[in-house]
């Protein structure tokens, strides 16, 4: 049960998240989560979005709760400033992504699998949608891309990829979904 705002020290639990004491993260998390999410939800409209950003947003306190400087600001206002940053940073990425589902993307790689070989034209089309599929990877963000290069080039499933990245297995889920969403429309 979150302590009433007025009596929690926040600049103390980003001291103790510093030295790795995990019980204090989660008291921030249990302390300011529910409204964090809502600052979250108001600049990424989507409740599974907002999740998301709040967890990274939690993952950046805990890794950076070190170069909390007091005499800068107040703890409370630190941590909304690192979601709040998460948040933007994710609506920003949103904004230049194009849309693809997973059927769409395995689709266009079977079809150049079963062509087979063929003639000089059929190299040089298989030469153009690589290109266009290396640019569309560009356009992910680094997460996404990493994601869908580790199931589709590497052979990994998700719970592989999640060890890999050190991320939860349901992020790295949304993350492939997401992502072949924007393949799918790139490739279009």
């Amino acid at each position: 049960m979150p302590t009433p705002a007025a009596h929690y020290d926040y600049d103390a639990a980003l001291r103790a998240c510093a030295r790795g004491e995990q019980q204090a993260l989660q008291g921030l998390y249990q302390q300011e989560s529910r409204y964090l999410l809502g600052v979250a939800l108001r600049i990424v409209r989507q409740k599974a979005l907002a999740e998301d950003v709040l967890h990274d947003a939690f993952l950046s306190i805990w890794r950076r709760a070190g170069s909390f400087d007091a005499t800068r600001g107040s703890g409370k206002g630190w941590i909304y400033v690192v979601v709040r940053h998460q948040a933007l940073n994710v609506a920003r990425a949103r904004a230049h992504e194009i849309s693809a589902d997973e059927d769409t993307v395995e689709t266009l790689l079977h079809e150049r699998q079963d062509a087979g070989p063929g003639d000089a034209s059929d190299a040089y089309a298989l030469q153009a949608d690589m290109g266009k599929l290396h640019d569309c990877l560009g356009h992910l963000d680094e997460a996404k891309r990493n994601c869908i290069l580790y199931a589709y080039v590497d052979g990994c499933s998700h719970s592989e990829i999640a060890k890999r990245i050190a991320s939860p297995l349901g992020t790295v889920k949304a993350w492939v979904k997401r992502g072949l969403a924007s393949l799918r429309e790139c490739m279009g």
